[in-house]
């Protein structure tokens, strides 16, 4: 029984320039791209420019055994084909040309940066017009909010650079997951499971524990309905964008279970969970409390010993439980018994205390998870303000109230929307989370100084350090990076050399190390990991 396996969040960021509300979105957002390249060039000690390798990508497989056809599939699916800015586009991007310093001379057509790879192991690029971090692999929770956290600072060292910038219009990035326009962007989690596991196994047993998930996790929203023109405050800001039970789509008729089977790993023994239901966390006890208990949850799938819930309609209850903040709504399960959100959790934890004393735990992590989800729910159920420390919704809700009580606002209040948005404001000066975290009403996992570290430094114990040492080792041989593999363009060499990381647990600092350390350029560093002769696997 335990946390700890391989995993990772992907967070899709809102965006806005202010003096310019009808900016092209996918251009202001290649230019947090561009920008945070140019802050790296510029002083973080390291070149920048690392392009994504696309070659193993492969996102039309469903985990139910067939894949879609490129003609069939939404273009939206299409994630492995790098994106593109046209002429006219790239022109208008902040009214300065490709060939200004803000963007790199090898970044590709027309000098705009669309994709890059990070010294940390993560990757920093344009997914859907919104900018998206994907956080490098971990293998715990506490590990998986750091390098979490990591990116806020990521986007915010971006902006910082723009509005630097003469001739570029200074843009504000937000940690959600709606511009209550009817668009909804995502937080995504990754987790590594064995390919052995039936995938109706986990399915079965991870949608009653996904529909009532956000009860802990959830980030708070003003306005009900895809639109939010409905007054009222709900839990999730996802909740009101899911159409389906299970399917392979990310932006239409979005699943609460997704089908997506592209591993990013040896493809026989490992299938990557790709979960697209939770909300983006400022709070790091909620983002900590999303990973940990999904982490225990798939434990006892793989063990057969997850709890047999079944709802009778799981869209509608994801969406009725969002919609009562007093967690009192009840949904049916297809047994005939009425049970609220918390009833499920309390299920889940129970099933996982059980496991945990039958299979013991292996780790401190997992049962800090486990006591915290049990205080957590706890408190929920007494009286859900307490909670205001560590859940984003009722933090926000406890502001919003406020404000309501002071001036007698209605839900349907336009300035409530605007305390909501202001919430997730990755600027500490501006953003009301960071407001509440340094006067100390929010409980933290990490110091400023952690997280900063995290920035640059790539975890220890997965493959992402192997890929982030290259980057910051050898930047100007390194010509492009992928989960799976890292490319070497070396003089010395006639072919491009592709080395291989299908193994996540492996091309850690305990395996690597000695090979960094030692090498005083990348021709002896590859030359010590491969030999003489080209690699086992080469890019052509």
């Amino acid at each position: 029984m335990s946390v700890i396996r391989v995993m990772g969040t992907e967070t899709e960021y809102g965006i806005h320039a202010p003096s310019d509300p009808l900016a092209n979105s996918t251009v202001l957002s290649s230019q947090i791209i561009n920008a945070y390249a140019s802050t790296v060039r510029g002083g973080m000690g390291n070149l920048a420019g690392t392009k994504w390798d696309y070659t193993d990508e492969e996102p039309l497989h469903d985990a139910r055994g067939w894949s879609v056809s490129r003609e069939n599939a939404d273009p939206s699916q299409l994630t492995d084909q790098p994106p593109v800015l046209d002429a006219e586009q790239i022109a208008m991007a902040g009214g300065r040309p490709p060939s200004s310093e803000f963007y790199s001379e090898d970044a590709g057509s027309g000098g705009v940066l669309m994709n890059m790879v990070l010294s940390n192991g993560a990757r920093l690029y344009v997914d859907h017009a919104h900018p998206e971090y994907s956080s490098p692999e971990v293998t715990s929770p506490r590990d998986g909010v750091l390098w979490d956290k990591a990116g806020d600072v990521v986007v915010l060292h971006a902006l910082r650079r723009i509005a630097r910038m003469p001739g570029f219009a200074p843009v504000n990035v937000y940690k959600n997951n709606t511009d209550n326009k009817s668009v909804s962007y995502g937080a995504h989690e990754n987790y590594l499971m064995p390919r052995s596991v039936p995938f109706g196994n986990i399915v079965t047993g991870l949608i009653p524990f996904f529909v009532s998930r956000q009860v802990i996790c959830g980030s708070g929203r003003v306005g009900l309905g895809a639109m939010g023109k409905h007054g009222g405050y709900q839990i999730s800001q996802r909740a009101d964008f899911f159409e389906a039970e299970v399917g392979l789509e990310t932006t239409i008729r979005r699943p609460i279970v997704n089908t997506r089977d592209e591993p990013h790993a040896v493809a026989e023994k490992y299938r990557r969970l790709h979960v697209i239901i939770g909300d983006a966390n400022l709070s790091e006890i909620s983002t900590y409390l999303r990973l940990g208990t999904t982490a225990l949850v798939l434990s006892m799938i793989e063990h057969g010993e997850a709890p047999r819930i079944e709802l009778q309609e799981p869209v509608q209850s994801l969406q009725a439980i969002s919609h009562d903040p007093s967690l009192q709504q009840k949904v049916a399960l297809k047994d005939g018994s009425m049970v609220t959100g918390l009833d499920l959790q309390e299920m889940y934890l129970e099933a996982a205390r059980e496991h945990s004393a039958k299979h013991g735990q292996d780790h401190g992590q997992t049962a800090d998870v486990l006591n915290r989800w049990g205080a957590l729910l706890d408190t929920l159920r007494r009286e859900p303000m307490d909670a205001a420390a560590q859940v984003d919704w009722v933090a926000k809700l406890k502001l919003l109230q406020a404000y309501r009580d002071r001036d007698s606002l209605e839900w349907s209040d336009a300035r409530l929307g605007l305390i909501d948005l202001q919430y997730a404001d990755v600027r500490p000066e501006k953003g009301l989370y960071h407001r509440l975290a340094a006067r100390g009403k929010m409980e933290r996992l990490f110091t400023d100084e952690q997280i900063a570290a995290a920035v640059t430094e790539p975890p220890h114990d997965t493959r992402a350090y192997f890929r982030g040492k290259c980057i910051e080792r050898f930047p100007a041989e390194v010509v492009g990076a992928s989960w799976d593999s890292v490319i070497f363009d070396l003089p010395s060499r006639r072919k491009l050399q592709r080395i291989p990381t299908r193994e996540p647990l492996r091309g850690t600092r305990e395996l690597t190390g000695p090979l960094f350390d030692q090498a005083a350029s990348a021709e002896e560093f590859i030359s010590a990991l491969l030999g003489p002769e080209s690699g086992p696997d080469v890019a052509r």
